[in-house]
């Protein structure tokens, strides 16, 4: 695909609720003239930094993506097939979050720790072109239904969520992605791969880098949401309900063989599928209040 098959002539969108919201989007990002986007090549960020690129030009839009051991490698490299495609300038930089110990002690506030290092980097990016660029990120309104410890980071820096502002949630974007021609419309979520790791257990490169080459294991069994859950010498396993039957007694048994060389001494199955989030179910509700900041605009219909 290249950049000749995005298409912003809005023409393809015919839900009237959904073109007055990415019109909104247009509006909203308009008004900040320049902006540096944390960009990770999900689906999020990357609608967030192609409308961003129509509405302001290549001039005014800068996508950062950082590098680290809780980026794998096959997303950095969408990331920079995307930043291609929508004809942007793409910024890489060194992930520090591993510098701070909070971080690599991986408490319920671990997200937190992550976006604050991703922040400072666009926080000095913009010092040291002398721009005033607004600083986004791809929230959008489901997220705000979420435990996402990030989003306080977000807002001590100032940084900004317009999917969240023009009221988008995730079915509405992509929904607008595919309307545009984004390759990432049917993306599967892939959060960073330190959320494979349960909270308490420090996280470090070699598990993250485990868990990576794990989930490559994955996917290339053909499945298309997955996750690796790291629990020391457990490798915990969740597929969707309705694929679990893909796992014969024979592809168990060369999973498990092949996941041995990676360290992991016992595997496991998850009989109750794939569940996005899932280690958060462990948190009591007081930390998952004390930890983010949901809010509770009530449930909405979405086209």
């Amino acid at each position: 695909m290249d950049s000749s098959s995005l298409d912003f002539s809005g023409t393809r969108i015919s839900h009237p609720a959904l073109a007055e919201k990415y019109l909104a989007l247009q509006e909203r990002l308009r008004g900040l003239g320049e902006v540096l986007i944390g960009f990770s090549g999900g689906v999020d960020s990357t609608l967030l930094t192609a409308v961003a690129r129509h509405v302001l030009g290549r001039a005014k839009v800068t996508a950062c993506l950082a590098v680290g051991p809780s980026l794998a490698e096959q997303e950095r490299l969408e990331a920079v097939e995307l930043a291609a495609l929508m004809d942007v300038e793409l910024k890489t930089y060194r992930a520090t979050e591993f510098e701070n110990p909070a971080y690599v002690a991986n408490g319920p506030d671990r997200c937190f720790h992550c976006k604050a290092d991703l922040f400072q980097h666009l926080d000095r990016f913009a010092a040291d072109s002398g721009s005033r660029a607004a600083l986004l990120y791809g929230g959008n309104l489901d997220d705000t239904l979420d435990y996402r410890p990030g989003r306080k980071a977000a807002e001590a820096h100032g940084a900004l969520a317009p999917l969240a502002e023009a009221t988008l949630g995730k079915a509405e974007v992509r929904a607008l992605s595919r309307a545009i021609g984004l390759p990432t419309s049917e993306k599967a979520a892939q959060p960073c791969l330190s959320s494979r790791i349960p909270y308490g257990s420090a996280v470090t490169p070699a598990k993250l880098a485990a868990v990576e080459a794990g989930e490559a294991m994955l996917a290339g069994m053909g499945f298309r949401e997955f996750r690796l859950r790291h629990y020391g010498n457990l490798a915990r396993i969740e597929v969707p309900g309705d694929q679990l039957d893909l796992f014969t007694a024979a592809t168990k048994r060369d999973l498990a063989a092949r996941l041995r060389d990676l360290g992991f001494t016992e595997m496991e199955i998850d009989p109750a599928g794939f569940r996005s989030g899932n280690l958060n179910r462990a948190l009591a509700p007081d930390t998952l209040d004390r930890f983010s900041d949901r809010t509770h605009p009530g449930s909405r219909k979405v086209p």
